[in-house]
């Protein structure tokens, strides 16, 4: 039986298989914030497909917490109906549906608004970044009451798991790099203050919600003196903790231009994801250019990961379940509409 296409389960989350959708920005929706036509075609499509859990790009819990004009948001109760109709269109055709909830930080290009960072760096000197303004106690405070918010919205609306992303550069992610908080309070200074944000609301959303908790990291930066897998791997193991059910691990992302970029080939952030891994005794989920099937289950196999995340893969073919199915001799698991492409 393939490892890739057997069961699992994040917290109480059951999944059916092990190929995760990876969040990916859609750029798809405007200043309501709503899920559109598009989304609903999009995430479907690969629930027709077979994909275990879908998670849903990333979704604003405020609106300057947008990385663009165009992101979907959970900042208000009249988003909840669209992202309502999402989730039952996705659940009618048995898959599970995460949502990852997102604030931009200093990387939000929103037109109409400041962005927000735990220390006034800009992401970029240039055009359409701006320098943000630095946050202050009050105002964490209340960035934690919006995750918590919008984390309730989500369970309203029946999304299976939450997904709190701290990758790539984004509000979290700052706080936690020595590179981009210069912070002398509590949220700042050792990796202890700096870890603080990222543990408190993942606290707060499994104390408050009672629902399966993913959180998104960039075990490193890439970069010379900043966040590394030390540090990774500390933050793992305190998630954990607090209740935590899966970190999905990413790299990269918050600096423009980092010292020690790797070259991006097949499989590059796997080993950080086992590193992880053997320091945890959560479900690990791994991404980063994975593309094939025998990929994904040599990844669990090996013990690297135990769920697989695909990417560019799940946006170049939506049926990739359905071919992996076919690969190791499953087809039973091809929806009967589709098994004539696959003889």
């Amino acid at each position: 039986m393939s490892k890739l296409l057997n069961s699992g389960s994040i917290g109480t989350c059951h999944l059916k298989n092990k190929v995760i959708m990876a969040p990916m920005c859609m750029y798809k929706s405007d200043e309501s914030g709503e899920v559109k036509a598009f989304h609903f075609s999009h995430y479907t499509a690969r629930a027709i497909g077979g994909v275990g859990l879908i998670i849903i790009e990333a979704t604003a819990v405020e609106p300057k917490g947008r990385i663009s004009n165009n992101d979907l948001g959970l900042w208000d109760d009249s988003q909840k109906y669209s992202h309502k109709k999402l989730v039952d269109s996705v659940h009618s055709f048995d898959s599970k549906i995460a949502i990852q909830l997102a604030h931009a930080g200093r990387k939000s290009i929103v037109k109409s608004s400041i962005p927000v960072a735990p220390s006034s760096i800009a992401f970029d000197e240039t055009e359409p970044f701006k320098i943000p303004q630095e946050l202050d106690i009050n105002e964490i405070e209340q960035i934690k009451k919006y995750f918590l918010d919008a984390g309730k919205r989500a369970k309203e609306v029946g999304y299976d798991t939450l997904e709190l992303h701290a990758a790539h550069g984004y509000l979290l992610c700052e706080f936690l790099s020595p590179l981009t908080n210069k912070r002398d309070d509590i949220y700042g200074g050792s990796l202890e203050n700096r870890c603080r944000l990222t543990l408190e609301i993942a606290k707060l959303l499994k104390e408050e919600l009672s629902l399966p908790l993913i959180v998104r990291i960039s075990a490193s930066e890439w970069q010379t003196d900043g966040w590394n897998i030390k540090d990774s791997i500390y933050l793992s193991k305190e998630l954990e903790k607090v209740g935590v059910d899966s970190i999905h691990v990413s790299a990269g992302g918050n600096l423009k231009e980092p010292d020690m970029m790797p070259k991006l080939v097949p499989l590059y952030q796997c080993d950080y994801a086992k590193e992880i891994k053997t320091n945890i005794n959560i479900p690990v989920i791994a991404v980063g250019l994975i593309t094939t099937a025998k990929q994904g289950e040599l990844l669990l196999e090996e013990g690297t990961c135990d769920f697989v995340a695909y990417g560019r893969e799940l946006l170049r073919d939506s049926n990739f379940v359905f071919k992996a199915a076919k690969e190791f001799n499953k087809k039973d698991l091809i929806d009967k509409s589709y098994l004539r492409a696959y003889l």
